[in-house]
Parts: structure tokens; sequence; C-alpha cells
């Protein structure tokens, strides 16, 4: 977090860390009751516009005594950042203050049609920084550890105290002896050199939700490149690429195809069999199905990745109407177009069946 953290973002994490720190919730612990002090001066220079901008120009010196007489920001000359005390590495101790959280990483792969609206487990290929697993990620030579350093004790960071116009106020850096690591290593690893971290290939098990759709992201908390000294990895973003398929045309949640008859199956009715994502189904279709005509399996399309409730699939009839190329099968046909035309459909002309007669002139 940085120094321009809302106030919104102050109160949240004053509360948070005022219910870890309380002394009524540390009975063991005889330094909870400095530590929850230590925070709440804090908060109370942080929320004040006034010390706040003190803070900002001159650091913590610069609001010394600024509420007037004693307490306020008194005690915060053994503070590093006052920032720290809210969001900053662990202001109490454990880890260097310059570690740095690993990089976030991107990598896609694909799933057919039918896999997107069943869901799938795969495994994806992912180059990243991973811990040394020759050191353990320590940085050291197996049989050895690193050291605290001597210059920050551990820190990874050294005060610098500067003359202001408000007085003296401290300046935090990166440790020049140990790069912000807080360690010493005297024999370093040699297969990173005592880095702790080398780059790799692996293999990631993902597994992709039903009813994902194309372009989304999945994404893997803590799985992506891995952090310096401890600090928290990244997190992995698998892309999803979804194969068309021929048979199917996906709709939001609904999925689309058709159903190809004859003719004559469409004036007389006929039983079709169609794909779906769990197999073939047989359909009924009513004598007189018009071209176009939409017949709707309920709950047969996609599910909703997060939540309840499915997609239809929706078949599209589609009739084949056969061309008449000779004067022979045109004669055949006529008396069947006669009486179509007699007896019509619905009085629809620009229907199936006034294409039909169509056909035949």
């Amino acid at each position: 977090m940085s120094r321009d953290a809302s106030d919104r973002d102050l109160k949240s994490a004053f509360r948070r860390l005022a219910r870890e720190l309380h002394p009524d919730v540390n009975h063991d612990d005889p330094t909870a009751e400095a530590r929850f002090k230590e925070v709440a001066e804090a908060y109370e220079v942080l929320s004040d516009p006034d010390q706040r901008a003190r803070y900002d120009r001159f650091g913590h010196q610069g609001v010394r005594g600024a509420s007037g007489g004693g307490g306020g920001a008194q005690d915060f000359g053994s503070f590093q950042d006052i920032f720290g005390a809210f969001f900053g590495g662990d202001p109490f101790g454990g880890g260097a203050a310059g570690a740095q959280a690993g990089d976030d990483i991107l990598v896609g792969t694909s799933v057919s049609f039918v896999e997107s609206a069943t869901g799938v487990e795969q495994e994806v290929s992912v180059e990243r920084v991973q811990e040394c697993a020759v050191c353990d990620g320590s940085g050291a030579t197996p049989g050895s550890s690193p050291t605290t350093c001597t210059t920050c004790e551990g820190n990874g960071q050294v005060r610098q105290v500067l003359n202001g116009p408000l007085g003296q106020f401290a300046r935090a850096r990166t440790c020049p002896a140990c790069s912000g690591s807080g360690l010493h290593i005297t024999d370093p690893c040699g297969d990173c050199r005592g880095r702790g971290r080398v780059r790799a290939r692996s293999k990631v098990s993902v597994r992709i939700p039903a009813g994902i759709a194309a372009g989304q992201r999945i994404r893997m908390s803590g799985r992506g490149g891995a952090g310096e000294r401890g600090a928290p990895a990244g997190d992995l973003y698998v892309e999803v690429k979804v194969m068309s398929d021929d048979r199917f045309i996906r709709d939001d949640l609904d999925i689309i195809c058709e159903a190809h008859i004859s003719a004559t199956d469409a004036m007389v009715g006929t039983t079709v069999t169609v794909p779906t994502i769990e197999g073939e189904r047989e359909v009924d279709l009513r004598a007189g199905v018009q071209p176009g005509e939409q017949i709707r399996l309920k709950d047969k399309g996609f599910p909703q990745v997060q939540g309840r409730g499915h997609g239809d699939q929706v078949v599209v009839v589609d009739v084949r109407i056969p061309r008449i190329t000779s004067d022979e099968g045109r004669e055949a046909l006529r008396p069947l177009a006669e009486h179509l035309a007699e007896s019509g459909d619905d009085g629809d002309d620009e229907g199936f069946f006034g294409r039909l007669r169509h056909a035949f002139r």
C-alpha cells in the first residue's frame, strides 16, 4: 500500500491490526500492549490531515509534539516508517523489508467446445521463477545456513538520520551490504548462485470449469513466480481458448444446432437424431414443421460458471427442398402441388409450402 492510501484503507488496516494485537487476545505476549499502543498512535497521526501532511514532508520527526504536549506521535522514534505499521512488511519483525513478491504469469490453453461446456482437468506448461530445489530457497549450499546481516540486523533496510526544518527525521534505504535480503551467505548454492530461486519450466494442473467462455481467465493464487526470501508468490492466470465445433454455436448460455430434414419428412413428421454435449438424442418433429422452427431442449446448454442454472439447447429445423430438374419430375409432382395449393398452410403462401409450390412452377 502506498503513501496515498485512502482514509478508508487506513481505517480498515487499523481495525484489523487492533484485533490482532489487542492485549485481551494476547494474554501470553508481554509485548502486545506496547505494540497495540504503537499502532494506535500511528493511526492517530495518519488519520489527522495536518499531521499526515507533516509526516509526508518531514517523516516521523516532523509530527513530534504536533498534538500538543506529549502523546500522539512522540513515541514514533522507533519506527522506520509510520506506514509500515499498517501496510509495509512486518513492523514488529519477521522478514526483510526489501523482499519482493513474485511475478504474475499469464499462459494460454485450448479446450474443445464440449469440454468448455462440461469442464475438464488439464496440465499447462509454465515457465516461471521457482524456489531452488537444491537449497530449498535459502541460497546457501546444502549443509550451511545464511546468517543475519550485521549491517541492517536482518531488517533489509538501514536508517539514515537527516536534519530538516522541524528537526531530525529518519529515512530508510535498502541495506547496501545484503541488497535488502537481511541475510549474509558465506557459501552460496552452486545451482542458484545464492539467489534462492531459479527459472524453470514445469507442469501445473488446472481445472477448467464447466461453462467457461472463450477469452476468460482462471486465476490460480500463489502459483506464479516465487517471491524473494519468503515473500508471497505471484498468481498464475490461465486464458482459455475454445475451439470451434461444426455441430454447435454458442449463444450466451444456449447451444444452437441444426436438424436437417427432407421436405417429405417436414410434411408428414419425423424423428431426428441431434448431437448434444452429452451425446446424441432423438427429437420428434411434428407433421408440418416449418423451416427455421425451433425446438428447445431444456437445461441442455451451458451451466453458469459461478451460480445455478443452465441454458437450453435450441434445435433449428432446416428443411431441404429438392430441385426438380426435369419436366417428368414436375408433371409427377404437379398433383401434389395442386393439392397443397388448395389446402394451404394457414394462408401463408410465403411459408414452406408456398416455396414448395414455387419449385414446381
